[in-house]
């Protein structure tokens, strides 16, 4: 669980929660028409915007945002020293062994792929076509919800109208006029709240996530054209060192 998405949810929410809750009840915020402009508008543009099955898959990524996958940057390093020294003691057939014990699929397979035999440079091609694979899908995800954060205002301003010229077609009744300021008022709300406090955000964060799992896959290729070429292990944790901030480095080679 990421605790900064955690706390970021809480205290965003939980504020805005806070002052309705000071300012008067709860019940003066929720309006069910003002909520299907919104919520049912927002959606149902996007499904226009893109494909379902795009649509369907951003959100499924959302869990992105909460939990982090793949081994951390430390981690990498450690075990492609650890396959490097063993490399050079008995070959890097003898890594054949260790592709099983893997968990990450990136790292497998661009292991199995050295074990093999490939050259360096098929190898390379071969990896960086599924990063861009990735980086593709990632992109997509993100820009799913960038669009919804953009049509989510947009609707709550269509909401704000409707409320309007339903006020103003009833002015004559002051009972009507409440529950029509009401959609008018919260549509435009209800809006703002979805694209600030929850497309906008998960956008960057996908994005955010994008950039450090792209980080981690180029490392393995750096560390398994490494093992391919039969570099010196230090060499070879030097060059994927390169990939942290300087303030890490020196624990990270521990």
């Amino acid at each position: 669980m990421d605790i900064a998405t955690l706390v970021g949810i809480i205290s965003a929410f939980g504020l805005v929660l806070s002052a309705i809750l000071m300012g008067g009840g709860i019940t003066l915020f929720i309006n069910i028409p003002s909520m299907l402009i919104v919520i049912g508008g927002t959606l149902g543009t996007t499904m226009i915007n893109y494909p379902l099955k795009d649509v369907l898959g951003a959100i499924s990524v959302v869990k992105n945002v909460f939990f982090t996958k793949g081994m951390a940057i430390d981690e990498i390093i450690t075990k492609f020293v650890d396959f490097g020294a063993k490399a050079r003691r008995e070959g890097i057939l003898a890594l054949e062994a260790d592709v099983n014990d893997i968990d990450d699929e990136f790292l497998k397979k661009g292991l199995q792929l050295s074990v093999d035999g490939l050259e360096p440079q098929a190898i390379h091609g071969i990896m960086d076509t599924e990063i861009d694979a990735l980086r593709e899908r990632h992109q997509l995800g993100a820009e799913i919800f960038t669009t919804m954060g953009t049509f989510a205002p947009a609707l709550g301003m269509i909401g704000t109208l409707i409320g309007l010229v339903q006020m103003l077609q009833s002015m004559d009744d002051p009972n009507s006029i409440g529950p029509a300021m009401a959609v008018a008022l919260l549509t435009t709300f209800y809006g703002s709240l979805m694209a600030n406090l929850v497309c906008m955000p998960v956008a960057g964060k996908l994005r955010t996530r994008s950039k450090e799992e792209t980080l981690s896959k180029e490392m393995v290729i750096e560390g398994i054209i490494s093992l391919t070429k039969g570099e010196n292990p230090r060499i070879l944790e030097q060059k994927m060192l390169a990939f942290m901030p300087p303030k890490l480095r020196q624990a990270a080679s521990k």
